[in-house]
């Protein structure tokens, strides 16, 4: 019964200083980043917003399961500061525009060719999600399909959310 009590207790205190990370904020590496619309942005012009960077692909169900999930969240949030980049990983311009045209997203959409994120957050599993802070730390990271109720406690550590 003791060493029972004492497993339980080593196995709560190891889960919660797992969620509770460590106190040193861990900065996003330097990123550029150019959306389909033109627009640019790398770890200066990010300052003062969350960004919740959607590293995606075409042919990802997972992914298309959650694309009105980010784009509704893009759209909730953006008033409190969130940007939201899309970003496509190793897929040919025509290829996304051709999706984009029979599958609309409001999210701004990077192309692998237009960024260095891909390669920096090691995008090899779909789709991954990176939450970067209001001072350009990263807040957290999922990888695989979250669903919503993941997303929004990844928005919440970086300051959006409920609490605001």
């Amino acid at each position: 019964m003791f060493w029972r009590r004492c497993l339980t207790g080593l196995i709560v205190f190891a889960a919660v200083s797992a969620i509770a990370g460590s106190d040193d904020a861990e900065p996003a590496p330097r990123f550029h980043a150019k959306t389909t619309a033109g627009e640019t942005y790398n770890n200066q012009s990010i300052k003062g917003k969350v960004v919740l960077l959607e590293f995606w692909t075409t042919w990802c169900r997972y992914c298309k399961d959650e694309e009105a999930l980010v784009d509704g969240l893009d759209h909730e949030f953006v008033d409190k500061g969130l940007l939201v980049l899309a970003v496509d990983v190793a897929e040919s311009k025509k290829k996304v525009k051709q999706y984009l045209q029979e599958n609309p997203r409001s999210c701004r959409i990077v192309l692998t060719e237009d960024t260095n994120l891909a390669a920096m957050y090691q995008a090899n599993t779909y789709p991954i999600y990176v939450v970067i802070d209001r001072d350009g730390n990263i807040a957290g990271e999922q990888r695989g399909a979250a669903g919503e109720r993941a997303l929004r406690n990844l928005l919440r550590r970086a300051g959006v959310g409920a609490d605001q």
